[in-house]
């Protein structure tokens, strides 16, 4: 056994008399491969909890529970898919040394930071560290005329660094815990549209697959919606991730039911697959959003350009107002506005706003 090269102070928490607030306890982890080593070297180094590198590549800290859990979640956010699921881990709280009897409770670090994740999101909603932020929507022949802003989910972690959401709708799809961040980005966006006194349209997003009754989740949307007094009209429902709805009745039936209460909806990812050209005429949207890879590098590739304004072509034809997402140059600004697109949407137009918690900015912005 030897020594990490850095010589660290133990950050146990403990109380006024010297005692471990949580158990104590060894977190083992066999790393697999050398970029998850150094990965998880370095997240350690970060937050100056010693350790020791055993034969076999196997880490060992020694670490509280309060501790390991703070270590989890900014140790997967470092980790790729693959090497998460390679590496094995155990805590093992009594402090005793390892036996063929803690086999069974190995467990890859992705199944591990599942059950974390659990208690982790949960704090998370239940203190209500998430917002929204905001991202202009433009007319493409007139950018400085904002069309309508688009809410983006935002989570807000107990060192103040910004949770973005793919990261925390993966935690919520590993754990089960989807239809409650769905409600909780729903809210976030209306609240955002009140505390920045928002003129235009909100486009808010839906994922059809996160939650189980999408009627009542709608009519709870609703009834925040009205509390807040915002008109029906001023909200624009984008449906996210449809090319995997398998259940197409029941999202007709759902958009349905968005139309009947006022609403407008959006096709989300057009020409990224068959199936979102197909939902075209089945689901027959308000607007359309294009795949946002269409429009990178469409001014250099003749079968994406081929592609965008052959679909633009069709969503004119068909009195679909169009949305350019993924516009980050200029000269993609210009070929979308000279191509059809009716809005447009991205970094060369405008980044999505600052987060807020509370009235303030988190100070781990990133």
């Amino acid at each position: 056994m030897k020594h990490s090269d850095r010589s660290r102070a133990a950050t146990i928490s403990r109380d006024s008399h010297g005692l471990p607030l949580a158990t104590v306890g060894h977190l083992y982890l066999w790393y697999g491969s050398a970029s998850a080593r150094e990965k998880v070297r370095g997240v350690l180094d970060r937050f100056a909890i010693p350790f020791l590198v055993e034969e076999g590549d196997c880490v060992v800290a020694r670490v509280d529970w309060l501790e390991m859990r703070a270590l989890i979640m900014p140790l997967r956010r470092n980790l790729t898919h693959m090497e998460a699921s390679a590496i094995s881990v155990l805590f093992k709280a009594d402090g005793k040394p390892l036996s063929p009897a803690d086999i069974p409770r190995v467990k890859s670090y992705t199944q591990f930071a599942m059950v974390a994740e659990s208690q982790w999101l949960t704090e998370l909603l239940d203190e209500e560290r998430f917002t929204s932020v905001l991202q202009n929507i433009v007319h493409s022949g007139a950018p400085a005329r904002v069309f309508a802003r688009e809410a983006l989910l935002r989570g807000i972690g107990r060192d103040e660094s910004i949770i973005h959401p793919v990261y925390l709708f993966d935690a919520a799809r590993g754990c089960g815990m989807l239809d409650r961040l769905e409600l909780a980005a729903r809210r976030a966006a209306i609240n955002r549209m009140l505390i920045d006194e928002v003129q235009e349209l909100l486009f808010v997003n839906v994922t059809p697959n996160a939650i189980e009754d999408q009627l009542a989740s709608l009519n709870e949307t609703i009834a925040w919606i009205d509390t807040a007094r915002i008109p029906h009209a001023r909200i624009v429902f984008e449906i996210v991730e449809s090319d995997k709805a398998s259940d197409l009745p029941s999202l007709q039936r759902l958009l349905a039911a968005h139309r009947a209460a006022g609403f407008r909806v959006v096709l989300d990812d057009v020409g990224a697959g068959y199936s979102g050209l197909n939902l075209l005429h089945q689901l027959r949207p308000d607007f359309i959003k294009l795949d946002m890879e269409l429009i990178h590098g469409v001014t250099s590739d003749p079968y994406k350009a081929l592609i965008t304004k052959k679909i633009l072509e069709i969503a004119s034809e068909l009195g679909i107002q169009s949305i350019a997402e993924g516009v980050e140059t200029m000269d993609e600004l210009a070929w979308v506005r000279d191509n059809g697109a009716t809005y447009a949407q991205g970094f060369a137009i405008a980044r999505p706003t600052t987060p807020t918690l509370h009235g303030r900015t988190p100070h781990g912005l990133m």
